[in-house]
């Protein structure tokens, strides 16, 4: 009988306990299925095997006794690394990490490098391991891996990471199977039942539902139909360029879902770049579900921190708030999804398998962070070109992506939409024109004369003094990512409701509308921003095309006090010079691609990988790969904002309490999505030392739930407001 274990049970003889050759071998077969799909299957079975190999000591096993805390990961990144040289080292990289993240190869970080841990002095391994763990005494690569000079670096962090994720996924996995075997009343079962083809039929009979009088509708029925008359071509770069109002959105899950079906893919993740569309998108595509919905499609924001403090071995790993995307249809957002593409953490990295093999459409591309761009764009490139995935760039502001317009860019990229540019000339339903400078007084006095209009302004603080300058008129509304995603729905159904029956609407609002809201106003008045912003906002203006183009205007103005953000500066600078050069058809898909060209040049290609990512990557080796750093440097939004739970009705209020009692936290996690509200690291500071948020449960998930105690503190007009200076002034970069 063995005398080596990998976990801990109850009975005191161990003869519940888990043995090391059960969970070494269950790791392995996880692993390597989980990397099957992108031709790794005999990296990941090694990878699996051997990321525990440390548990081969006397003094580990003492640990499972009491004993001292004992380095168990770094005997298999060694015999990796002896057995398979260079992918021997990739592998290294990720069982070394599989507990702590993954390390640098040779730059000191917050982790010691991978050089350190694997030179560093070991405990005695146990010779039994060699009798009862097999490994192949050669391990190919990936089976039909494109490598690409120009990326060396690049291709073989990426493989790391992505072999790092089946193997802690696998842990997690049999961690996870052996204690609910333990205490099986307790443990949910994972993933979901419901197949893709089960989900087409059910997308059918919706579509099929859909009205079709009228030239909207009948373009959209065209769009609908050229986009899945294509999903049988082979897996690659697509591209979905459709005006705003065209029902790119379900065309794009149509083309999904018959394409992964037609190639045999998993699932479709649907890439959002604002939170506050990702509710409303997952809520669209249950409702075209039906009654499979909510078995369908799971939503992953970014809210939430993934690992609340240090957790324990084994039973603590089921407290992490963690999702490894094993559902049919994923909606999350482009931060989750991007800087889970560079991370090091286990939490964050062991969905990435689940991305391979899949259908991912990126919503509103022109959205990607322009400092983040050629990493981005490097890490969409690399999914399609080996790991089996393709990918949907839909948006109506088709960025210049391609080769020929943007150093790294995509080679091959395939329309889906039937001839764009006579789409956008077909629905063509606003005026645009730039009316110079407008004051807070000019726009109330614009609002005053117009009963239902929309103004689109770019920081939340000044939507709320426009807000104040109009709240004595009638129908005046506001709408900001102050309010929790739940109110903002409340919000906006009432918006609808009113602009339906012909009452007044005066809405101010961030950019949170611009994406899609469907949501039609006779009138709309944007602050200057790029022109993908301009043409997002156009698409709040006659969107169902029932009135002529010349009565529905879009007025872009300049604000004297209140400047475009220095993120958007160059951005709206653009975007002036193309409406110049434009003016017959400042949103037609000539302006679209020159504009975003000349932002591209004007940022120069440094700026478009501000961190020196990728010209990193191209010097470094299999022996040196920046993996933390990586992880450090890759940030898609630049000031990182903290959530607080707003306890705003009867469901928040539920969750929050069954969450001061919980064991576990997925499901109350994803039920408390829709009551976050996003602030800046001073603000929320500031809200706690005032003893306005407090942590649940601290005792079980460290901060990684705060919630917001004083409700004097959030209101149905503005959401969540505070008078702090040091609030306020942080304030006024947020938009």
């Amino acid at each position: 009988m063995t005398r080596f274990f990998a976990h801990t049970g109850n009975a005191v003889d161990k003869s519940d306990w888990q043995t090391l050759m059960e969970h070494l071998g269950n790791v392995g077969e996880l692993a390597g299925a989980f990397a099957r799909i992108f031709g790794a299957e005999a990296m990941g079975q090694a990878g699996g095997r051997l990321h525990d190999l440390g548990k081969y000591t006397d003094r580990f096993q003492q640990r499972l006794c009491g004993g001292p805390p004992v380095d168990h990961a770094s005997w298999g990144a060694v015999v990796a690394c002896r057995k398979y040289q260079s992918l021997g080292h990739l592998l290294a990289y990720g069982i070394a990490g599989h507990h702590a993240g993954l390390a640098n190869g040779e730059e000191r970080g917050e982790r010691s490098p991978l050089r350190e841990r694997m030179a560093s002095e070991l405990p005695a391994l146990d010779p039994q391991w060699q009798q009862e763990i097999a490994l192949p005494d050669t391990l190919p690569p990936p089976e039909g891996f494109r490598p690409d000079r120009a990326r060396g670096g690049f291709q073989q962090a990426f493989l790391a990471r992505m072999v790092f994720s089946c193997v802690v996924d696998g842990d997690f996995l049999d961690t996870e199977a052996y204690y609910r075997r333990l205490d099986p009343p307790q443990r949910p079962s994972r993933g979901s039942a419901v197949s893709l083809f089960q989900l087409k039929g059910k997308l059918d009979q919706h579509l099929a539902g859909l009205p079709t009088e009228g030239e909207v509708n009948s373009l959209r029925g065209e769009i609908l139909h050229a986009a899945r008359g294509k999903a049988g071509l082979s897996q690659g770069l697509f591209s979905l360029t459709v005006p705003t109002g065209g029902g790119k959105t379900l065309a794009s899950l149509a083309f999904a879902l018959d394409h992964a079906l037609a190639h045999g893919l998993r699932r479709v993740i649907y890439v959002i770049p604002f939170t506050s569309v990702v509710e409303q998108t997952a809520a669209v595509f249950r409702q075209a579900f039906g009654d499979l919905g909510e078995q369908a499609v799971l939503e992953h924001h970014s809210a939430f921190v993934d690992d609340p403090g240090q957790a324990r071995e084994a039973r603590d790993k089921l407290a992490l708030a963690m999702e490894n995307w094993d559902w049919p249809v994923v909606v999350t957002t482009s931060v989750q999804f991007f800087e889970s593409l560079f991370a090091s953490r286990p939490s964050r990295c062991r969905k990435l398998h689940n991305i391979a093999g899949s259908v991912v459409i990126l919503d509103e591309a022109q959205a990607l962070p322009l400092a983040q761009l050629r990493p981005c764009v490097a890490a969409l490139d690399e999914l399609a070109r080996n790991y089996r995935t393709s990918v949907v760039l839909c948006t109506a502001t088709q960025p210049a992506l391609s080769e020929c317009d943007f150093a790294g860019g995509f080679a091959q990229v395939e329309e889906l939409a039937p001839d764009p540019a006579r789409l956008f000339r077909a629905l063509e339903r606003v005026t645009v024109r730039h009316i110079g400078e407008e004051d807070d007084a000019a726009l109330a006095a614009r609002f005053a004369a117009s009963p239902q209009a929309l103004c689109i302004v770019n920081s939340r603080r000044h939507a709320r003094e426009l807000y104040q300058a109009i709240r004595h008129l009638s129908g005046a509304r506001h709408l900001t990512t102050l309010m929790c995603a739940r109110h903002r729905t409340q919000v906006l159904a009432e918006i609808k409701t009113d602009l339906r029956e012909g009452r007044p609407v005066r809405l101010v609002a961030t950019s949170l509308i611009e994406a899609g809201v469907d949501i039609d106003f006779p009138a709309v008045w944007r602050a200057e921003a790029g022109l993908d912003a301009v043409a997002q906002a156009a698409g709040r203006c006659n969107r169902e095309g029932r009135r002529a183009a010349k009565d529905s205007e879009v007025l872009i103005f300049r604000s004297p006090c209140w400047p475009p953000p220095p993120e958007l500066r160059q951005a709206a600078q653009a975007a002036a010079e193309t409406l110049r050069r434009h003016q017959g058809s400042p949103l037609g898909q000539a302006a679209i691609h020159g504009y975003f060209t000349q932002l591209y040049w004007d940022k120069g290609e440094r700026a478009l990988d501000k961190n020196g990512l990728l010209a990193l990557l191209s010097a470094s080796r299999i022996h040196n790969l920046p993996m933390e750093r990586l992880d450090r440097d890759f940030r898609m939004i630049e000031s990182a904002l903290q959530p607080v739970i707003v306890p705003f009705d009867e469901v928040a209020r539920r969750a929050l309490a069954d969450l001061a009692y919980a064991e576990s936290c997925g499901q109350l996690a994803r039920a408390l999505q829709p009551y976050l509200v996003q602030i800046p690291r001073r603000a929320f500071d500031a809200l706690r030392a005032a003893g306005a948020i407090q942590p649940v449960n601290p005792c079980r998930f460290g901060d990684q739930f705060m919630q917001l105690l004083n409700p004097a503190l959030y209101d149905a007009e503005h959401g969540l407001s505070w008078d702090d200076p040091t609030f306020v002034e942080a304030e006024k970069n947020v938009w």
